[in-house]
């Protein structure tokens, strides 16, 4: 099978195109046909180990894995002999958390992992582009029991995070307030921000307004713009926060009535699940920026790399 392989950490040119093994389901595994999947932030931060902590997890001086992709939507060619939640011929999408792999044609996933029947109203693309974005801001809108009421932030709301927690915050019953640059208003309004601030022109921290919690889905804001914004007992999310910020955001939480929350998501079936029944509803939108075929691997980092995407960007297997 084909799938794009990277040896070496380094610049999107280390993703080449090869002709690897195709994989075999074990008993309790289904053997998937990828038809898409995405780049995202986390597949370029591994490839270029950035920051350094990343190779104590996937390999000091070379990735132990070698295959990139953490979400896929394709349809089940086979099943181990275990296997009762699926039938060859089911379409499916989900995540492959932390064993990557959907950067290829095939893949063997477990039938019990992060993954669910595709919704029919959805194209593999738009199924594919769900699971990073969609698990993240579950994950902390679940963390923070954000619910009918409360007043939300989200800064970084036109991003594959960003356009899934303004749309989540808002199911939940928050007032959401989201923070884009000019391009991407007219988007984030379409996903029911109730105001959008363009960060270019104003600072959200300087407008004298308070929220219940401020989610920061691209570890933008400071420890002191976001407190001087955060209600006395609020809470502070940042999704995306390196050690240093993480270290400061577990004093902050001890010594005052406000959270800090960061660390790393989990992600279950019933993730999966719930997101399949809000976007087979349309309560939960794909957002799309870009897609390119899996031999342009390269081209779709580059243009990720440079934080600038509405959205996510999808790949064509």
């Amino acid at each position: 099978m084909k799938a794009v392989v990277f040896a070496t950490y380094g610049a999107p040119e280390v993703l080449q195109l090869q002709h690897v093994g195709k994989p075999e389901p074990k008993d309790n595994e289904i053997l998937l046909r990828i038809k898409a999947t995405a780049a995202n932030s986390g597949d370029w931060r591994i490839r270029k180990a950035d920051p350094f902590a990343i190779r104590l997890f996937f390999g000091l001086a070379k990735p132990k894995i070698n295959i990139l992709g953490s979400v896929f939507s394709g349809e089940i060619e086979a099943v181990g002999k275990s296997v009762t939640r699926f039938k060859a011929g089911d379409e499916v999408f989900g995540s492959t958390g932390m064993t990557l792999g959907a950067y290829a044609e095939y893949i063997c996933l477990p039938e019990n992992g992060p993954l669910a029947p595709k919704p029919g109203n959805l194209t593999h693309q738009e199924a594919a582009v769900i699971p990073f974005g969609g698990t993240t801001a579950l994950y902390w809108i679940r963390k923070a029991n954000i619910k009918k009421g409360q007043k939300v932030l989200i800064n970084g709301a036109s991003g594959a995070v960003g356009t899934a927690a303004v749309q989540l915050a808002k199911y939940f019953g928050a007032t959401v307030t989201g923070v884009c640059g000019t391009s991407n208003m007219d988007l984030v309004k379409s996903l029911g921000a109730d105001k959008v601030i363009d960060y270019t022109k104003e600072d959200f921290a300087r407008n004298g307004e308070t929220y219940d919690v401020i989610f920061d889905t691209v570890n933008k804001i400071s420890f002191s713009r976001g407190l001087k914004s955060l209600h006395k007992n609020g809470k502070f999310i940042q999704s995306a926060a390196g050690m240093p910020a993480m270290l400061r955001g577990l004093w902050v939480s001890a010594t005052s009535g406000r959270k800090v929350l960061a660390g790393v998501i989990s992600q279950k079936a019933e993730d999966i699940e719930f997101l399949k029944t809000l976007a087979g509803t349309n309560h939960l939108k794909a957002v799309i920026d870009r897609t390119y075929a899996l031999d342009r691997m390269a081209e779709a980092h580059t243009y990720i790399e440079k934080g600038h995407k509405s959205g996510n960007v999808a790949i064509t297997v």
